[in-house]
Order: C-alpha cells, then structure tokens, then sequence
C-alpha cells in the first residue's frame, strides 16, 4: 500500500455527469486521509458543482474557452504547487498535458478498448478489462493502492442556503406553495439518439401529475427552453388539469438541485441532470436508449431505477451519443413506452 496523502490535486474538466460523479471520490479520500489538502481542477461553467464541498480545500478553475496560454500558466502553477498526488480521472490530452512532469499522478481505466469492441461488434470484453463498475467506482479504482475505498453511497451535490432560498422565492411566485411536491422532468440531452421522445415525457409526466395531483417542473438549459416549451404545451393539451412550470435556462446547476428536492420523482434521460437528481437523494427514473449500463453511467443508488430496451440488436450504437439513430428506426427509445416508464415511477410514488 502506498504512503499517506498530504496535499492533493483531482482533475475533471467536464461536463455535468461526470464532475457529479466524483463526488464519492472526493468524500471516500478525505475518509481516508482527513487532513489532505484536496484541490480539485474543473471548468468554470462547472464549478458550482464542487465550489461548496465540505471536503474539498479549493476549487481551482480553468476558464470556458481557456486558449493555450492559460493551459501553459495552469501547468506551470499545478507544476509549483508541491502535490504529492495527481488523480486524473479525465484522462483527456488537455488533462494529461496539465499533469505532465509533476511528479506522482494515477489516472482513470476508462476500458476504452472494451468499450470500443462492444460500441462497433457486439462484443462484450468487459471481464477481461477490469470488469464494467459504475463511473463513480471507476474514479475510486484510482486510489485502491493508497487504501481508498468505495462507501457504496451515491453521489453529492453541496449548496448554501442562499441558493434553497432563491429557489423557494422562484417557486412560491409560481404559486407552489413550501414543501408542495412534484414530478420533475429532464426531457433534454446533448446527443439527439439519447433522447426520448418528447410526445412520451409529456404523456408520461401529465398522467402521473393528474393521477397523483402533483405540479410538473421541467428542467434543462438555456438552449433547451423550445424543447421543454414544447413539452409544456403537449401536457397542458392532452392533461388539461395538470399544473406545469418550465423552469428550463432559469436555474443554475445548484438551484436545479435546489428544485429538484422539491420532486417526489425525477424522469430523465441519460444527462448530466439525472446525476444532479440522484445527488439531491431523488428517486431517479432514467431512460436509457443508444447507451447501456456497461459504459458506467447507469444511476448507483436504489432509490433509483432504468428503463430500456434490453437485448436489441443494435444496442450500443454508441458510448456519448450521436445527433440521431445511425439506422433510422429509434426503437432502442420509441419502443418504452410511456405506461413502461409510469410503472417504474409508481414504485417510488407510493413509498
């Protein structure tokens, strides 16, 4: 086993999911070594994700559309700054360049290989690879030699109480009363085959909302506010008594976990804010098509569960997702059905 951590650095850049998903990484090392200095390298359109974890010591940021001179500084202050450990759980040549010549650094085993052979033929090489664990896992497997280990538990996602506050005020002007639950809906996502479609979120959200009188929250960014408009008016018409509040562009990431401690399910893609949902502790229906649980993304907590279309043919097409289906058909997501989906979600509504 290797010596005792003293000062720290973690590199993920990006995106949602994937800082999300550090979380337990982060808590299980500061379990280990409490009085390590742990920095942690990301993004600043992502550092509201890890800016308030009790367990990190500083948040240090690359900047959105950083140029290779920042990239130049920020490996000359990572090279000053004395770490006893590097873990890259990025493992990108950005985060390999900012890493080089500093000494001890441990980075992720994505399985790339394994991954690439099941993607294109089919096949499942796995168990040769190191097993397929969870994302989360995968990051955790980085400090097994320093006596690191998994706790098993889900995600985190930190945030003051400023950011509760804002959103109850956003909330209550909607007319959603304080502790007032909902059905949360994350319709979007950055690849186009990994999305269902938006006929089935709105059929889907609008029964559950009528059968069990609850409000709808959709969420998702800026540049998803037509999609989730679309959606809003696709419940109003087929589920006239169905309240709906289109929060998508109107939240930061905190204040989207924020609100999501007001649902009492979260239906969602495979994206990044179904990661935020399971950190917040919300039960998490996820609707996987083109990907599949071997690329580590599937949610960890048992509180949460997937939907999908096991053992079709096709399946995966690809690991990030692609603009549309490579074969034209979409049944890896026309084919769940909205009734599929409610099942599941009843499970967790009746607790």
């Amino acid at each position: 086993m290797q010596g005792v951590l003293h000062k720290t650095l973690i590199i993920r850049l990006s995106s949602v999911g994937d800082v999300v998903l550090s979380s337990p990484l982060v808590r299980a090392l500061h379990g280990r070594f409490p009085d390590c200095q742990i920095d942690f390298l990301v993004k600043s359109e992502y550092a509201d994700l890890v800016r308030h974890n009790p367990h990190i010591t500083q948040v240090i940021q690359f900047p959105g559309g950083g140029t290779i001179g920042d990239l130049v500084r920020l490996r000359r202050t990572i090279r000053s700054s004395g770490y006893d450990l590097i873990v890259d759980i990025h493992d990108s040549i950005r985060s390999r360049y900012l890493s080089a010549g500093t000494g001890k650094v441990t980075r992720v085993n994505k399985r790339k290989i394994a991954r690439t052979l099941l993607v294109n033929f089919k096949l499942d090489m796995y168990p040769r690879f190191g097993g397929a664990p969870d994302v989360a896992a995968r990051y955790l497997e980085t400090l097994l030699p320093w006596g690191v280990t998994d706790d098993g538990g889900a995600p985190e996602l930190f945030f003051p109480e400023s950011v509760r506050e804002a959103v109850d005020r956003l909330l209550s002007a909607a007319h959603l009363a304080p502790g007032t639950m909902c059905i949360g809906v994350c319709p979007c996502a950055r690849h186009g085959n990994k999305m269902w479609p938006a006929d089935r979120f709105a059929e889907s959200a609008g029964h559950l909302a009528e059968k069990r009188g609850l409000p709808v929250l959709l969420f998702g960014g800026a540049d998803e506010k037509e999609m989730c408009a679309a959606i809003e008016s696709l419940i109003r018409t087929g589920h006239p008594h169905a309240r709906v509040l289109n929060l998508a562009g109107n939240l930061s990431l905190p204040e989207t976990g924020s609100a999501m401690d007001r649902c009492a399910v979260v239906l969602a893609n495979d994206t990044g804010l179904m990661h935020i949902a399971e950190a917040r502790g919300v039960p998490v229906v996820a609707i996987f098509g083109p990907t599949v649980g071997e690329f580590g993304f599937f949610p960890r907590g048992a509180r949460s569960a997937v939907v999908e279309h096991p053992g079709l043919y096709c399946r995966p097409c690809t690991h990030i997702g692609l603009p549309r289906c490579p074969l034209g058909h979409f049944r890896c997501m026309k084919e769940i059905t909205a009734g599929a989906v409610n099942d599941v979600a009843e499970r967790f509504l009746v607790q």
